[in-house]
C-alpha cells in the first residue's frame, strides 16, 4: 500500500482530525503546526497568533481507497471556507482555512475544486481558502492527538465537535469506517 499524504487547516485541528480520522483509506491523522516562522512552536506559541503557523492536520491516506479530491470535498464541506481566519469561536490566523500541497497535482486539484465549488454556488460567499506549499510540519503535543476519541465528554467535544461529526456522518455515510 503506498500512502500519500494531504495536509489541511480548518480551523481547530480537534475537530478536522476528529472528522478524516473516520474516513475509509485514512490510515493516520496528526495534529500539528505548519506554514509559520517559528521552529519548533508550542500549542501556547501557536495560540498567540504571531507564529504563522495555522493548525492542521497532516492526513496520510490510501488513495485507491480514497481519492485526493475526495478529502478536499470532505474538507470544504466540513468548515467555513468563506471566513478568513475564523471558524466559529475561533479567531486568529492560527484557525484560516488552508490547504498545504505536497505535490503539483495536489496544488491544481485544490484550484480546481475551488473553481468548481465556486462555479456551482455552493457557499454564499467567495471562498478564501489559502493554497501554500507544504513546509516543516510541527507535530503537536501529545495531548492534542486523538483529543475528540479520549476527551469525548470535555465540553468543547461535546458542544463543537460532535454535532460538527453528526453533520459529515449523515453527509459522508459511505465513505465511513467500520466501527464494531
Amino acid at each position: 500500500m503506498a500512502l500519500e499524504q494531504a495536509t489541511f487547516g480548518a480551523g481547530c485541528f480537534w475537530c478536522t482530525e476528529a472528522v478524516f480520522q473516520n474516513l475509509k483509506g485514512v490510515s493516520a491523522c496528526t495534529s500539528g503546526y505548519m506554514g509559520g516562522q517559528v521552529t519548533n512552536p508550542t500549542y501556547d506559541d501557536v495560540c498567540g497568533g504571531d507564529t504563522g503557523h495555522a493548525e492542521v492536520i497532516q492526513v496520510d491516506f490510501d488513495p485507491e481507497v480514497i481519492s485526493y479530491d475526495e478529502l478536499l470535498l470532505v474538507f470544504f464541506k466540513t468548515h467555513s471556507p468563506t471566513t478568513l481566519n475564523r471558524q466559529g469561536n475561533d479567531v486568529g490566523t492560527q484557525y484560516r482555512s488552508v490547504i498545504f500541497y505536497h505535490n503539483q497535482e495536489q496544488k491544481k486539484a485544490a484550484e480546481k475544486m475551488i473553481d468548481e465549488l465556486t462555479k456551482q454556488n455552493v457557499f454564499d460567499k467567495p471562498i478564501v481558502t489559502e493554497i501554500a506549499p507544504v513546509s516543516a510540519f510541527y507535530k503537536a503535543e501529545d495531548y492534542h492527538q486523538n483529543f475528540f476519541s479520549t476527551n469525548p465528554n470535555k465540553a468543547y467535544c461535546v458542544f463543537v465537535i460532535q454535532p460538527k461529526l453528526d453533520k459529515f456522518t449523515k453527509e459522508f455515510k459511505e465513505k465511513l469506517k467500520e466501527h464494531s
